[in-house]
């Protein structure tokens, strides 16, 4: 992704992110959430992460393992914090992140720990961990600079 994209994209989520709604009620504050503990049934962030940036003639491309590999285009759950990237209290496109999000304008980590997720049907906007299932693609040189998509993605039930 060229860098005055990524910082557009990226700008945008901030906005949306700034202007959503505060704390619903009964909401706890997204600066008191801990880490995702592991859990079995879904796609770890752990094994996300096993991806490496490799030079390849003039740029970096993303080099994920085989275990990595071996989930694309693959039904998956995963679990995670949204970020919204559209205004109002209900989401068909987001970002997932491994991480709460504790700052309206700071990413809450690298491109392994974000999911951008497409819903069919709106997802209510929440600071509470989600767990959406939805076939996962794994991008190598995706020109938005992201690794990993969710298309299709529901609540998981």
């Amino acid at each position: 992704m060229r860098p005055a994209l990524l910082v557009i994209a990226l700008t945008l989520s901030a906005a949306a992110y700034a202007q959503a709604p505060s704390a619903p009620p009964g909401a706890m504050d997204p600066s008191q959430f801990k880490p995702l503990p592991d859990r079995k049934d879904v796609v770890s962030w752990k094994l996300l992460a096993q991806v490496e940036l490799v030079k390849m003639k003039d740029k970096y491309v993303a080099q994920f393992s085989s275990d990595v590999a071996a989930l694309d285009k693959k039904e998956v759950k995963v679990q995670g914090f949204m970020m919204p990237l559209e205004m109002g209290d209900k989401q068909t496109h987001f970002i997932l992140s491994a991480m709460p999000v504790s700052c309206a304008f700071c990413m809450p980590g690298g491109p392994e720990q974000l999911v951008e997720v497409r819903t069919n049907k709106p997802v209510k906007y929440t600071f509470e961990a989600v767990v959406l299932t939805g076939k996962l693609a794994v991008l190598k040189d995706d020109p938005t600079g992201v690794y990993y998509r969710l298309t299709d993605a529901q609540p998981a039930k």
